[in-house]
């Protein structure tokens, strides 16, 4: 949602034939956390930020093979005493079962072993 250049220029470096797609769980949060802001212009701002998302890029279902991939991965963190937010275990899980890099700024997501990862 927020402007980039990093992550502009990664977006054009997209080819044709490249699938980019926004994972259900992710939908969620930014509806969720939109939902919680205040009336006004910041938030009608976002609105259309997320409105204009949406329509560009599809969102992915999660699939059932995610769920395997989560408990997985949800074991191996706790027997490290390492904790994911659930949402975000879920988001990681959705990006491998699918075959997709995950983009996200969020750091956590780098703990998850064999998670095609970027991070601008």
């Amino acid at each position: 949602m927020r402007e980039d250049a990093e992550v502009n220029a990664w977006l054009a470096s997209i080819l044709p034939e490249d699938r980019l797609v926004v994972c259900t769980i992710t939908r969620g949060e930014i509806l969720f956390g939109l939902g919680k802001l205040a009336q006004g212009k910041r938030r009608d701002e976002l609105e259309a930020k997320a409105e204009k998302l949406f329509a560009v890029f599809p969102c992915e279902p999660v699939p059932a093979v995610a769920a395997d991939l989560y408990a997985g991965w949800k074991l191996r963190q706790q027997s490290r005493g390492l904790s994911l937010d659930e949402n975000d275990l879920w988001i990681a899980a959705t990006a491998l079962a699918i075959g997709a890099t995950l983009v996200s700024r969020d750091t956590d997501f780098t703990n998850i072993e064999n998670l095609p990862l970027f991070v601008p």
